[in-house]
């Protein structure tokens, strides 16, 4: 997945947005961010309400770039939207997951456990990216013993850079 850091100017008219978003927040809102702020879910600090680009995310972790999103009835109509704007994430690095408001009002503990299972599934790979890092220069690994060729491959010099080359 190719992690593309997108810079956007916050407008004011943005933050005024988010800022409305936080005051008017609705009760399954309210409800899991009492157990997401202050770091106590498992360390991860989340934002609420946090304006990326020209979208405000529900909750948004930078450590693991994720997004929760909580969708209500009136959520439904804006399905067009939602794909554009996780499309525009997506290519900033970032994913998103989404609960109903009925998810969490019916069992917040099963949410909370996707939640959980997601986070340590992102932290993992943004601390690994890549399963096999390429190796420091010098570095390498070789199945031929030492002073071998390997198939395909020529046989490693033993002149030292130190020695002048041979005459002939």
């Amino acid at each position: 997945m190719a992690k593309t850091r997108m810079k956007h100017r916050i407008l004011p008219e943005m933050t005024s947005r988010a800022r409305r978003l936080r005051h008017d927040a609705t009760f399954p809102e309210r409800l899991l961010w009492g157990h997401l702020r202050g770091r106590r879910f498992g360390a991860f600090k989340f934002r609420r309400q946090h304006v990326l680009g020209p979208y405000v995310a529900d909750f948004f972790c930078a450590e693991c770039q994720l997004i929760i999103e909580l969708d209500g009835h009136s959520h439904d109509t804006t399905a067009t939207g939602d794909v554009r704007r996780e499309e525009f994430l997506r290519r900033m690095g970032i994913e998103v997951i989404r609960f109903t408001n009925d998810e969490v009002l019916g069992g917040i503990e099963r949410v909370l456990t996707a939640i959980e299972n997601t986070l340590v599934l992102r932290h993992a790979a943004l601390s690994n990216p890549h399963p096999y890092p390429s190796p420091c220069k010098g570095e390498g690994f070789s199945d031929a013993p030492k002073g071998e060729a390997l198939p395909g491959r020529a046989a490693p010099s033993r002149r030292r850079n130190s020695e002048p080359p041979a005459e002939r």
